[in-house]
């Protein structure tokens, strides 16, 4: 199990990873390679876990798993990978619940993939310009705060592809950036201006103070300068949601589907959305295209020849 930070063996005791695997090996009399995925699976939300500053398997609430969900329909997985990990879940929580490490089983709720169609929130523009404006510009990680919610919004990169993303792959000048995203895959993303003016002043007044040779190339850096890490940026935006007195679970994600549920309420091509997301399927982008019912029939009545209402009585 890969650790970004913490103690690797004090996080296995919080979340009892090696007694659910022995539960499963022992009593369970799993297979080698039924264990192997289970517990690859539970690692990767133990790490989604830790992103999104939850302590502990009792802090876990179903908009986590929810969540969670989202993250890897957003990767690119198949439903069969991700009902398999949520399969995973319900078998850990289920553990869990039965030796008293937690009090409620937050999968109770959790629907699979071909039957779950609840999304994510998605902040209106407005909410996302308070964010952004309450911001606390006294303090010194100020313009850097600023570049990521702009970048987040502006250009809708994942937490790992904007923490991942190198200097060399910012091209002010050509107003897009240079994403490597899901497997490696190469993809160009606008820069809006909000997002270039952002990035253009954390770039030049703030980045070289913090780099001090540890930066591994990365545009985005920590008070140490070392590479800022996927839990400090959902700290950033959960924090700057607090200020702007948005309620709910507010994540990275959220602002990556509020980006592309924007274009697609503006007119945007779904498949010019799937290539600005990285989407090898143009299925999983089908899932943001939940655009308000009536704004549909707005467009209905505005550009269908045949919209008109007036013999509806006849």
């Amino acid at each position: 199990m890969s650790e970004k930070s913490g103690d690797p063996g004090e996080l296995r005791k919080v979340w009892r990873l090696e007694i659910f695997l022995d539960y499963l090996a022992v009593e369970r009399g799993l297979s080698k390679r039924t264990l192997q995925a289970y517990r690859g699976d539970v690692v990767r939300f133990v790490s989604f876990s830790r992103d999104a500053d939850i302590s502990g398997p009792a802090r876990v609430e179903p908009g986590d798993l929810r969540e969670f969900t989202f993250a890897l329909k957003d990767e690119g997985l198949a439903a069969t990978t991700i009902r398999r990990a949520q399969s995973a879940l319900r078998t850990y929580f289920a553990f869990l619940l039965d030796e008293g490490v937690i009090e409620q089983d937050p999968t109770d709720r959790l629907e699979s993939p071909r039957t779950g169609r609840t999304l994510p929130n998605v902040l209106s523009a407005d909410q996302v310009e308070r964010m952004i404006d309450t911001l606390d510009d006294s303090r010194d990680t100020w313009p850097r705060d600023r570049a990521i919610l702009e970048v987040l919004y502006g250009s809708g990169l994942r937490v790992s592809e904007l923490t991942d993303l190198p200097v060399r792959s910012v091209d002010l000048d050509d107003e897009v950036l240079l994403v490597f995203g899901k497997g490696s895959k190469e993809r160009l993303v606008p820069l809006g201006g909000a997002a270039r003016r952002a990035l253009r002043v954390y770039l030049r007044q703030l980045r070289p103070r913090l780099d001090r040779g540890a930066s591994r190339g990365k545009v985005f850096l920590n008070s140490r300068g070392t590479p800022l890490s996927r839990m400090s940026v959902w700290s950033i935006v959960k924090q700057a949601a607090e200020r702007a007195g948005i309620t709910g679970r507010v994540s990275p994600h959220t602002l990556r589907h509020s980006f592309a549920t924007h274009l697609l309420e503006g007119g945007a091509d779904l498949t010019v959305v799937q290539e600005l997301l990285g989407h090898a399927d143009i299925a999983t982008t089908q899932i943001y295209t939940h655009v308000d019912r009536e704004y549909l029939r707005d467009v209905h009545r505005t550009f269908h020849p045949r919209s008109s209402r007036r013999d509806e009585d006849d």
